[in-house]
């Protein structure tokens, strides 16, 4: 790092403080804190959907994978075509209900317990899964572009990591949500350009496009995007049964992605928001996956040297950062670190205001009614502090979960394939028919979620080596985690479907406006208001983009 790049990033904080010194004069109301005012245009919508995904551990872990699993984890990224459904599909029931968190959603469709359920498991999902392996993802590229900078690796580590921690808490307890969205915008061009400048460098440091692929059709089953079922870690079916599970989990029902679409002026712009910031996300396969592969090509023909284990095999999670240090000049290796740490920063920032909205208003406001408006905002930035704290104190053990695993971004979407299938399966069954009650939600929430936790438990005790592969456990534990999804979908749909019509079907009051077959006349003309031409055309393009990209990658090696 020479004193240029220093200063390309000094600049980007300096813009980062005005923007939160801007925001915090605008935080009377809880609305102002969590949800912008609900006045977020659709541009900063979709810039912040972008931005709230793409973290450091998805630059450092998918690029990782890239390098690993070729195209494997690609179908994960070609999840745009679900935020079409966000857009057209959910976005108008959570407008209509007039929610801050989708806790809150399933209260007004099903009752409170389903409220306390969803909000508890995710605070603890968020504290244990996304804030510590997003932070670690950080620290990475701290140790390997910053190595005695502060003494050792393991201490530039450390710094990294708390220092962005704090500074991004800082600014969320003070900004609120519109200071969280505001940054977002400004990260999404950096991470793009920044992105963007490792794939061409990477590129013309290895010779171009044919030349990554003739290096990587000596190994074409390992970088292909279809895999034989087979294939222990990514089989076809699994793959296919699993990745639209998770991605209909974390596009349209998890508060940390759709608050940014209840935080819009309108539906018409909370629509339009979700279709942008599905235009955005078809091009991580191309900006964070293909310079996996390029690091990987470069590793093998001598030109870039990333790290290895005892096995030989390149440490997955170290190709980025190596990439950004080897391969740019001074003063475009800032902006590169600043993207990344613009990345950090977002989805940190995005988490740290998410845990605080669940906390006040699905816990604090239910146990306290009534409280006022002032003493929401106070509570929420205090819940916000404590997420920093306890995001902190994880980071070691997920330190010891990372560098034990095969990387980063695999680990974490075969957590979240654990999670999401019950959640999943109460959010569709719920808007999609009015006959699901409160009985078969809850209970499908509870057991659904017991059961993934009892298949993470198994799986990384067998896989630790505590547990007997060749014993029955061991093998719930061995069996494939994208199956197992399947399996936990199914089952869940089956317990909700048969515990609603053993019960009492749900009042018409209970489920106005809320379900498909229970929208008024009033409700569908205003749904039909909210979009035309534009967005039509918008989803095409969104939808032939994923088509393109599949027909390419199904046949380029």
């Amino acid at each position: 790092m020479a004193s240029l790049d220093w200063i390309i990033i000094g600049v980007y904080f300096m813009i980062i403080v005005g923007i939160v010194w801007r925001s915090s004069k605008r935080q009377n109301t809880s609305t102002d804190y969590f949800l912008a005012g609900r006045d977020i245009g659709w541009f900063a919508v979709g810039a912040s959907l972008f931005a709230s995904n793409i973290g450091s551990e998805h630059i450092v872990g998918l690029a990782g994978s890239g390098a690993a699993n070729g195209m494997a984890q690609a179908h994960w990224e070609l999840h745009a075509w679900i935020m079409i459904m966000l857009a057209w599909v959910f976005v108008p029931f959570y407008h209509r209900a007039g929610v801050f968190t989708m806790p809150e959603f399933l209260e007004k469709r099903f009752d409170a317990r389903s409220r306390w359920v969803l909000s508890i498991v995710s605070l603890i999902a968020y504290v244990l899964t996304k804030v510590s392996v997003t932070v670690y993802a950080g620290a990475l590229v701290f140790k390997t572009l910053l190595p005695y900078t502060f003494g050792s690796p393991d201490n530039a580590f450390w710094v990294g990591a708390v220092t962005t921690v704090v500074l991004t808490g800082i600014y969320t307890i003070f900004g609120g949500l519109r200071a969280v969205v505001y940054t977002e915008v400004m990260q999404t061009g950096l991470l793009l350009i920044g992105s963007v400048l490792i794939t061409f460098f990477g590129l013309e440091q290895l010779g171009g496009w044919d030349e990554l692929k003739m290096i990587l059709a000596e190994n074409s089953d390992q970088f292909a995007l279809w895999r034989p079922n087979s294939d222990t870690n990514f089989p076809w079916l699994g793959v296919m049964i699993a990745s639209p599970i998770i991605g209909i989990w974390y596009w349209c029902t998890d508060q940390y992605i759709v608050q940014r679409t209840l935080s819009a002026r309108s539906l018409k712009d909370a629509r339009r928001g979700a279709i942008f910031g599905g235009f955005l996300k078809v091009w991580p396969v191309f900006i964070f996956l293909v310079p996996g592969m390029i690091g990987y090509a470069l590793q093998v023909k001598g030109l870039l040297p990333i790290p290895t284990g005892e096995d030989g095999q390149v440490l997955g999670d170290m190709v980025f950062p190596t990439m950004v240090a080897h391969l740019l000049p001074v003063g475009l290796r800032g902006l590169v670190v600043g993207g990344l740490l613009s990345a950090l920063m977002s989805s940190l920032a995005s988490l740290f205001n998410s845990c605080a909205t669940l906390f006040t208003v699905d816990i604090y406001e239910k146990l306290r009614p009534g409280r006022e408006e002032r003493e929401l905002v106070r509570v929420g930035r205090i819940a916000t502090g404590v997420v920093v704290g306890l995001g902190l104190i994880w980071i070691p053990i997920m330190k010891r979960i990372s560098e034990g695993n095969a990387g980063l971004y695999d680990y974490l979407q075969n957590v979240q394939g654990f999670l999401a299938p019950p959640i999943t399966a109460v959010f569709l069954l719920g808007i999609f028919s009015k006959r699901i009650n409160s009985d078969g939600a809850f209970y499908g929430l509870i057991v659904g979620f017991f059961l993934g936790m009892f298949k993470l438990t198994v799986q990384t005790l067998t896989q630790s080596g505590a547990i007997d592969p060749g014993t029955f456990l061991g093998s719930i534990g061995t069996y494939n985690g994208y199956y197992f999804a399947g399996v936990l979908f199914l089952f869940s749909v089956i317990l909700i479907v048969l515990l609603s019509y053993a019960g009492e079907a749900p009042s018409e009051a209970k489920v106005k406006g809320l379900t498909f077959s229970s929208l008024s006349d009033e409700d569908i003309k205003e749904n039909r208001e909210s979009w035309g031409w534009k967005e039509v055309v918008g989803s095409a393009v969104v939808l032939g983009l994923v088509l393109g990209v599949y027909l390419y990658f199904s046949f380029w090696l």
